[in-house]
């Protein structure tokens, strides 16, 4: 299967340069033009694709090359851009940032690379008059890549002529520029921006942002890019039902929850399930029928105390659990399995008490290890995953070894033959086996039943 899939990357310099507002900007613009288009995000980030879909009404997804492989990556972009349409990418932190610190693998010109994509660099030009256009030839010239233009972002339109001859002198055509919209910022707060959904009178500030791209970017030459990307194929593994009969999986999904990677339900779709959405915070119970569980992240110690309150809920997914009830739990969904989060009840099924701090844990990309068989694989078993998380735990769980891309290892997850709860985010695709082992657990518990 081929695809011209028409595309272009919205990359930066590095972050807190505006990748996410001029990206909003541009999809907002473009989609005024009745344009079709699909959105993506470079790397694990969940709350970037939230404000994608904002803008879109449909998910966004992401694509990371720590995960999968530049083959999958490729089928992703193949399948999800339209062919008459337009795919735009987001980056993550500044272009050449990869997982390791030392080398560009896994970063935005490393997805630039692997996907033949051009790159627009965001940079926001505080503090710098000619040593700008020293620092974008760095950027032009410090390794293989596909940049073709810039963006300046947070200048006035009367500061634009006199940036745009200083980008010139990069070797690097300029773009256009977005201006500081008064009353568009996205406040932020410890996982990064605030969600889409509580950002008030959020359709306003995007169409306000979509204004000043419309008049300061230079859409018409970023679609005339976008159209000259190179094609590309289709050459990864198709996902296979492993039921006959769909089983179904309750997911948790409401303010609380709502950390999951599209991407993921794509992926238990195919296998054979039927997701069933829930509400912590507002429903009685459990669903109806269920034979699994999805508890995915998010921001349980926002709405600690509505979920502390809701008796009834906690009560129906403590009983389901310790009856088997085949559950994956991740970061936000782990720490509502806990007996207390910060001092609020929690369900009670992982003996421990977990807290909020005001610095980052153990976090980044890691490799998963199973220590012994358990709900997702066997002993060995290994998958890529990642984490991110203010909260800590005075029991993190000793079933998988977690080891960083730099050789630092520690202990984690609390893993059965019915539940895997951990603070490490799972990208299915990265080891489509633990999502088929959990569909056959899930299976295997309907049979049970009748």
């Amino acid at each position: 299967m081929q695809n011209n899939a028409p595309r272009i990357m919205i990359a930066g310099t590095g972050s807190g340069c505006g990748k996410t507002t001029v990206t909003l900007a541009v999809l907002r613009d473009l989609q005024r033009r009745g344009i079709k288009l699909a959105a993506f995000k470079c790397g694990p980030d969940y709350i970037d694709p939230m404000f994608h879909k904002a803008v879109l009404g449909i998910p966004s997804r992401n694509l990371d090359l720590f995960f999968i492989d530049e083959n999958e990556i490729r089928s992703q972009l193949v399948h999800h851009i339209p062919q008459d349409g337009l795919g735009v990418i987001e980056g993550v932190m500044g272009f050449y940032d990869g997982v390791s610190g030392t080398s560009d693998t896994a970063s935005a010109a490393h997805l630039a690379r692997a996907t033949g994509t051009h790159t627009l660099l965001v940079v926001r030009p505080k503090g710098q008059s000619l040593s700008l256009a020293a620092m974008l030839e760095g950027f032009r010239s410090f390794a293989e890549n596909t940049l073709c233009g810039v963006i300046l972002n947070g200048i006035s339109e009367g500061m634009y002529p006199f940036y745009e001859k200083i980008v010139e002198k990069s070797g690097l055509p300029c773009f256009g520029f977005l201006p500081s919209v008064q009353d568009a910022e996205i406040p932020d707060r410890h996982l990064g921006l605030v969600t889409a959904d509580e950002v008030k009178n959020l359709n306003q500030r995007i169409d306000a942002l979509a204004d000043a791209a419309g008049y300061g970017i230079k859409l018409d030459k970023i679609l005339k890019i976008a159209q000259s990307a190179q094609v590309l194929t289709d050459e990864a593994m198709p996902i296979v039902p492993v039921t006959k009969n769909p089983v179904r999986i309750a997911v948790a999904r409401d303010r609380a929850f709502c950390f999951y990677y599209e991407d993921n339900f794509d992926v238990l779709r195919g296998l054979g399930a039927e997701l069933v959405e829930f509400s912590p915070l507002s429903d009685e119970r459990l669903p109806e029928n269920i034979d699994g569980l999805y508890l995915g992240g998010g921001y349980p110690e926002l709405h600690k105390m509505a979920l502390s309150n809701n008796v009834s809920m906690r009560k129906s997914v403590s009983d389901a659990i310790f009856d088997g009830l085949p559950t994956i739990a991740e970061c936000g969904g782990f720490l509502y399995l806990h007996r207390h989060l910060d001092g609020a009840e929690m369900v009670g099924v992982i003996d421990a008490d977990a807290v909020l701090t005001d610095r980052l844990q153990p976090f980044g990309y890691v490799t998963l290890t199973a220590q012994h068989d358990n709900v997702l694989c066997a002993q060995g078993g290994q998958i890529h995953a990642h984490e991110f998380h203010y909260a800590k735990s005075d029991n993190n769980g000793c079933d998988f070894i977690a080891e960083k891309p730099n050789g630092r290892k520690w202990n984690c997850v609390h893993a059965t033959r019915s539940l895997y709860a951990g603070f490490p985010h799972l990208y299915f695709r990265a080891n489509v086996e633990f999502a088929e082992n959990f569909i056959r657990k899930c299976e295997a518990r309907r049979e049970s039943r009748k």
